[in-house]
């Protein structure tokens, strides 16, 4: 299947665009809310395993619908080296179907289901995670990544 295209500003002060990165591996991971204990943990084993995802040519993106403001507070806390997108409206989340109906402590509400999309070179996503559990989750995408790069060769 191929990868909903969007734009929403970033991080780094800037507008990206998801295709902008065509030719490389993509991991886009949404996440619920900066700052959590989960999505902490997830976002700091993402940047553990930063360096290891740029040298196999992958780029590795945030999404949740935070500000870029709490972003940027989220990154100079926990020295993330990846763009955080803010997906304020929620269209994003809603393009890739993590925008879901949630239930806690008998409160039903409307949140991230905590996803992660591993999309190729040519825009195609090629595997998919959803109602992720952060632990081990960064590793397997790791995994699948490797597994990815070694069929293509």
């Amino acid at each position: 299947m191929k990868a909903p295209d969007f734009t929403l500003p970033a991080s780094n002060g800037e507008n990206v665009t998801l295709s902008q990165f065509r030719g490389k591996y993509i991991v886009l991971y949404f996440y619920p809310k900066d700052m959590t204990p989960g999505c902490t943990t997830e976002a700091c084993e993402f940047r553990d395993q930063y360096e290891v995802f740029t040298e196999l040519g992958a780029v590795v993106i945030g999404i949740s619908p935070d500000s870029i403001e709490r972003h940027k507070k989220f990154i100079e806390k926990h020295c993330l080296p990846f763009l955080l997108l803010a997906d304020e409206k929620q269209d994003v989340a809603k393009l890739y179907n993590v925008w879901k109906l949630k239930k806690n402590f008998g409160k039903e509400y409307m949140g991230i289901e905590r996803s992660t999309f591993l999309i190729d070179p040519d825009g195609q996503i090629i595997k998919e995670w959803r109602k992720v559990k952060v632990n081990g989750h960064v590793e397997e995408v790791l995994n699948a990544l490797k597994q990815a790069i070694s069929l293509n060769k």
